[in-house]
């Protein structure tokens, strides 16, 4: 997400900084095709014109255009209006009432509600310890109850036990007495969704919300619909005013409109935001952290966290003991692969590091994820353990049982050997050259040739 938006407020920061000193008139420009590039990312058109009034008032100022570095300062000035446009400060779910703790699920058939039910589910039991009751009110959809049951056994949550022919509302009822006599912390209440808004739905959720006094309202919106997020967002918050919001499939193609203009328009901060199928793919809307992505400057807090949180932190170490030493074989550079993998596609990772995620789209076009990760993992697990371990030992027959097993070419499995070799090779010098300590000094050495006065972002 946010990608297109990115790759534009790149190139019109670009121009600004190779000017050594800012006019009025190079401002005025600036903030022209900030608005254009705004509406193009489908941002409504109040929320843009506050937007760019905010940036100009800061940026037209002396401070700015006599500054040693005016193209800095109006990144900077941008990436304080864009933290504010998203929030401000992230905003966690209530849970500071008497148990169970109704939270009410709201929402257009298709944006992800029902899952996202069962990752909140995921989330409070596993990060808050809470005991969790997942309920669905969906009596509309043909099967929505049984999905919910399916997903809050994957989640190891409890489901309320489905009685067919019961009302939205009694359910709701049975649910919240169920949670008071059996303990439960909070009870997740999923309810039906719509094609489109109607009277019935918003009459449903209106009465719903009247008879359980959910402590949140949660709207789910899919990002990828745009300006009809924005819709749906203003008339569920006209009918049943919503707490907050969660943003479903920020890992598609979309345009990023939808969540700069949430919070203006609705009041509403979006919470979290889901990226994906998996039930664990959920994440607290930090807008610091969101604007600093936007602009490029990546968000190497979320990367980190991302790693603490799949990464087997005891294979980790063994794995760059291995490599310290130089001794790594391609059983380590499975285990490798799969570690990497476990933090998402390489786009995705890229899109999290400072200064990379204009590369995003070229990693996507290569289709690296899909093809050679995979492939490689396959090729390796074709093998013996002897031939992991001493790949010197593969010669034209092993290759070729190998490359069949894999369900690849003998070509496919050289290049794998090729690649292992190099970084066999790497690992080496590197060992040498004074191990991991001197490549990192190396690394930081480059890193600071590579910006221009070795300055920070601003």
């Amino acid at each position: 997400m946010f990608d297109t938006l990115s790759g534009k407020f790149s190139d019109i920061f670009d121009k600004l900084r190779k000017r050594g000193a800012l006019s009025e008139a190079d401002v005025t420009e600036a903030l022209r095709e900030i608005r254009l590039a705004l509406l193009d990312a489908d941002v409504a058109l109040p929320v843009v014109k506050d937007f760019v009034a905010r940036v100009r008032e800061r940026a037209v100022g002396s401070e700015v255009l006599r500054s040693v570095t005016p193209g800095q300062m109006v990144v900077k000035i941008v990436n304080d209006a864009l933290i504010e446009a998203l929030g401000g400060e992230p905003v966690p779910l209530n849970l500071i009432a008497v148990p169970p703790v109704p939270i009410l699920m709201v929402g257009l058939q298709g944006s992800g509600k029902t899952t996202s039910s069962a990752k909140i589910a995921l989330r409070l039991k596993s990060r808050e310890r809470k005991k969790v009751l997942l309920a669905s009110l969906d009596t509309q959809r043909p099967a929505a109850q049984l999905q919910l049951e399916q997903l809050a056994q994957k989640a190891g949550v409890t489901s309320l036990p489905i009685i067919p022919g019961q009302t939205p509302l009694q359910i709701a009822h049975r649910a919240m007495d169920i949670a008071r006599r059996e303990s439960y912390d909070v009870v997740i209440l999923d309810t039906a969704g719509r094609l489109s808004i109607d009277l019935a739905l918003m009459e449903e959720v209106k009465a719903i919300r009247a008879a359980v006094t959910p402590v949140e309202t949660l709207l789910v919106v899919d990002a990828m619909t745009g300006q009809d997020a924005v819709t749906t967002a203003t008339a569920f918050n006209e009918a049943v005013s919503i707490t907050g919001i969660v943003m479903t499939r920020l890992d598609g193609d979309s345009r990023g409109g939808a969540a700069l203009s949430m919070r203006s328009v609705t009041g509403a901060p979006i919470k979290l935001t889901g990226s994906g199928e998996k039930l664990d793919a959920l994440d607290e809307f930090n807008p610091e952290r969101i604007a600093g992505r936007i602009l490029g400057m990546g968000d190497i807090v979320g990367l980190v966290e991302k790693a603490a949180a799949n990464i087997d932190q005891e294979e980790a170490e063994k794995l760059a003991k291995k490599m310290a030493k130089g001794k790594f074989d391609l059983e380590d550079y499975a285990a490798q692969l799969k570690q990497i993998s476990k933090l998402g596609s390489l786009s995705g990772i890229m899109g999290l590091l400072p200064g990379l995620g204009k590369f995003k789209s070229q990693i996507e076009n290569a289709n690296l994820d899909q093809t050679i990760f995979k492939r490689h993992v396959a090729i390796i697990g074709s093998m013996t353990l002897a031939e992991r371990r001493a790949p010197d030992i593969l010669k034209a027959s092993r290759k070729k049982r190998i490359a069949a097993g894999a369900g690849v070419s003998v070509a496919d499995v050289n290049k794998l050997l090729k690649q292992f070799d190099d970084m066999s090779t790497m690992m080496k010098r590197m060992n040498k050259a004074g191990g991991m300590q001197a490549m990192m000094s190396q690394m930081q050495a480059a890193m600071g040739q590579m910006k221009p006065g070795g300055r920070r972002p601003f």
